[in-house]
């Protein structure tokens, strides 16, 4: 039998590999620093020269300055000059994230968040807006990002095949490094733990408004929400 703790502690691992992982993704793209130094280092330097168009626009739509915009577009701009990222790329650096395992697919299911618009590339004006929303945003803000994350075909809700492509895609991407060792039947059972917990009217479908009451129910997803608060 799974423990309850357990079980709901994917819960909460999933809120911070939604968060860490994507900060990681940003890292890597030189649009944030993860290291002890801090960005206020970073803005002293000299301004990049191009802006993207809509650089006004882009500091009302979300928590950033125009200082700050203007150094996260230069270190994008340094690192993917085409002005895109695009899935495959996603891919390439989540595999060297997390060499151990399989990152493709979550990797897949994140690219999808990022790509508001369905394009198939994620421009900059979509990282920082995600960026915003992760590192700046209300606790709803945050929630209402994450469950857009597990809500796979986008229609509102989150099912148990959903939610179970899901943890299988986090377990995959750690790999060997899983804990405890995944077992055939464990995936089902942290997705029956989930739903008894979010599904309150217990139709078979998690809504918006339930998984935000249930996630803020929940000392520890809360305090996993505030993990990268102070990262800028």
């Amino acid at each position: 039998m799974w423990a309850e703790g357990e079980s709901e502690g994917l819960q909460t691992l999933g809120i911070v590999v939604v968060v860490w992982s994507s900060l990681k993704l940003l890292h890597y793209l030189g649009l944030i620093d993860l290291s002890d130094d801090k960005i206020e280092d970073e803005l002293e330097m000299t301004m990049v020269c191009h802006r993207p168009e809509g650089l006004e626009q882009l500091e009302a739509q979300t928590n950033f300055t125009k200082r700050e915009l203007q150094v996260l577009y230069r270190g994008f701009k340094n690192e993917c000059p085409s002005g895109m990222v695009n899935e495959e790329t996603f891919k390439q650096i989540y595999a060297q994230f997390f060499p151990h395992g399989d990152a493709s697919t979550y990797a897949h299911y994140l690219f999808h968040a990022f790509d508001t618009t369905q394009t198939g590339s994620v421009k900059f004006e979509d990282f920082v807006t995600a960026l915003s929303i992760l590192l700046r945003g209300t606790v709803h803000e945050k929630l209402r990002w994450t469950f857009n994350l597990y809500d796979i075909n986008k229609d509102g809700y989150i099912n148990k095949e959903e939610m179970m492509d899901i943890v299988k895609a986090i377990y995959d991407m750690m790999g060997k490094y899983t804990y405890p060792v995944l077992k055939e039947d464990t995936p089902r059972q942290h997705v029956d733990v989930f739903f008894q917990k979010m599904d309150k009217n217990k139709d078979g479908i998690v809504t918006l408004d339930e998984f935000l009451e249930s996630c803020q129910e929940d000392d520890n997803i809360m305090r996993s929400l505030q993990l990268f608060q102070n990262v800028m």
